[in-house]
């Protein structure tokens, strides 16, 4: 080979060499990004090769929740119940007392007990047969709903003193928008929902049902409906929240069908309905609102409260003093908490820490206090007559949408 044309050959192999190694020297320490580049670059060199697959894969973003035109954003597209975790307490309710306020429909009072000390603290006087403690969409105020007596009385959790009643017709229960919108009051022997405004109470809209006693509800993860039982005649209903609006309604498949509290699974693809006379709970799918499926839990299943952890619900069986344990993830019932001599238990809520459960005692006119990691019995606690949906408070979560404590 001539001189000249060799020293031409090593200059040419000298440049190609130094190429491929700034090629490669340029894809770094970023593992997916420099895999790629380098398998560009030697696709430029004579002798190919394989590229090679990325070390990490790529996690799919997670689709944003498109709820309810002025809702808070949805934490966790899989846990409607993420914001209920713990002693996650708002800065709104950080500081007020806690206390568990139980309302006595026969005694038209609410007993206030101090659940570090299982005592009664306070017996306060409100309006003709109390059903329901409800907290507020804002937090700052509990509502008791005096159905018999026309009014919903305010109670100041700060300070646990009850201001003057507001006229309100029916009240049987109480529900707000997931925007904090409207006021949704459960007119159950006028079969009416009434949206009213959430701090005046002045109605705003009225929406006439054909069903018998509208009493519990839940919404959907986005917020854009929510399921309705009626209890007298064995119905639900599914309401378009912003257009309000029943927009489905369907008769449970078992006669005689009393349905009460509703609940919606973590993730929102279930709803379950307590069903008294069919001693078990109701599961459907809330979006097709179809055919549902009866799991029988015990005799007169009334209340559902969800774990802090979003894994359990308990189901309290009022006919017979259970406490049923649904776990979610399985799909199926796992325990059953008998209390120490029986009783009724009925509404509550869960305490703060998650560590305890409190249902009313609704015809033996006590409260049952109940720890969530064993099933026992911590406490029973005389009160008024006839106790019903009492509200633990205060309880974790951003926003209130009624009830005993719905949270979110």
């Amino acid at each position: 080979m001539p001189p000249t044309f060799l020293k031409r050959h090593l200059v040419q192999s000298t440049l190609i060499a130094g190429a491929a190694f700034l090629a490669l020297a340029a894809c770094g320490t970023d593992t997916e990004r420099g895999a790629h580049e380098a398998a560009g670059t030697k696709a430029a060199v004579p002798a190919p090769v394989k590229p090679v697959r990325p070390v990490r894969p790529v996690r799919p973003v997670k689709e944003p929740v498109h709820g309810l035109p002025g809702m808070p954003p949805v934490l966790d597209p899989k846990d409607v119940y993420a914001a209920d975790r713990p002693n996650r307490l708002s800065p709104v309710v950080k500081d007020f007392p806690s206390r568990v306020y139980v309302p006595n429909t026969e005694s038209d009072t609410v007993s206030v007990i101090d659940p570090r000390t299982y005592e009664v603290v306070e017996t306060i006087r409100v309006g003709r047969q109390p059903q329901h403690v409800v907290p507020s969409w804002d937090l700052k105020t509990l509502w008791v709903n005096n159905d018999r007596g026309n009014s919903l009385t305010p109670i100041d959790p700060s300070t646990g003193k009850a201001g003057r009643p507001v006229d309100v017709h029916d009240p049987y229960n109480l529900y707000f928008t997931p925007n904090g919108k409207y006021a949704i009051v459960m007119a159950s022997l006028d079969r009416e929902l009434v949206f009213r405004d959430p701090h005046t109470m002045e109605r705003r809209k009225t929406v006439p049902v054909s069903c018998y006693g509208v009493n519990h509800a839940d919404f959907s993860l986005d917020g854009r409906y929510f399921i309705v039982s009626c209890e007298f005649s064995g119905e639900l209903l599914k309401v378009d929240t912003e257009k309000m609006k029943v927009v489905g309604e369907q008769k449970l498949p078992f006669h005689g069908a009393m349905p009460q509290d509703v609940k919606v699974s973590p993730d929102g693809k279930r709803f379950y309905v307590a069903d008294m006379m069919a001693d078990g709970m109701w599961v459907l799918d809330g979006d097709t609102f179809g055919k549902p499926t009866l799991l029988r839990t015990g005799k007169g299943a009334h209340g559902l409260y969800v774990s802090r952890d979003s894994r359990e619900m308990y189901v309290s069986n009022r006919g017979e003093g259970t406490v049923s344990v649904f776990d979610f993830t399985r799909n199926r019932l796992t325990k059953k908490w008998h209390l120490p001599g029986g009783g009724s238990p009925d509404m509550g809520g869960v305490s703060a820490d998650g560590k305890v459960l409190w249902l009313s005692g609704r015809y033996n006119s006590e409260v049952y206090a109940i720890d969530t990691g064993t099933g026992a019995q911590l406490a029973r606690v005389k009160v008024g007559s006839g106790p019903h949906g009492l509200a633990v408070y205060p309880q974790p979560g951003r926003y209130s949408l009624g009830h005993t404590g719905i949270f979110r």
